[in-house]
């Protein structure tokens, strides 16, 4: 392993290697029901409980960095592949989706196990704490006025 490259090169690194390792997880079932990022966490959210749309979409917000990404359009293609129910506002998994999401999490938990290896809760907690504390820290520093740059006339 090459520790000499900074944190911003392995934090590139892995958020590409989680996007691929992911993708392959969630591929084709014996079923043929594809299931891309997006939609899992769609169907992780709703298996916590039925939310609405706007529930949804601040939910899933972090996650969704591209004007191509419509929260609406993932919605809306769960309730056309036949995976939720709508009551009034609220969208819930229906059986199908529940099933679906039950398979999928299995798999979601396994490939977890793979990334993780040999780390201990103990490992994975400090470094997601870490992240954190950094993260709090350019938050901090962008929330100054003396270290934003001045709009573009």
């Amino acid at each position: 392993m090459n520790a000499s490259k900074p944190i911003g090169y392995w934090l590139r690194h892995l958020h590409n290697l989680l996007e691929e390792h992911l993708d392959r997880t969630l591929a084709d079932d014996s079923a043929g029901r594809s299931v891309i990022r997006r939609q899992w966490q769609l169907l992780a959210t709703l298996s916590r409980g039925a939310r609405t749309s706007e529930e949804l979409a601040a939910a899933l917000a972090p996650f969704w960095t591209g004007a191509a990404e419509d929260p609406r359009a993932a919605i809306a293609d769960l309730a056309d592949r036949g995976w939720t129910r709508t009551d009034g506002d609220l969208i819930s998994l229906n059986e199908t989706g529940r099933e679906l999401h039950a398979q999928l999490a299995t798999r979601v938990e396994q490939a977890r196990a793979v990334v993780l290896g040999d780390l201990t809760s103990d490992d994975y907690h400090q470094t997601v704490r870490s992240l954190q504390v950094m993260a709090a820290n350019v938050e901090t520093a962008l929330g100054n006025p003396a270290l934003t740059p001045s709009p573009v006339s």
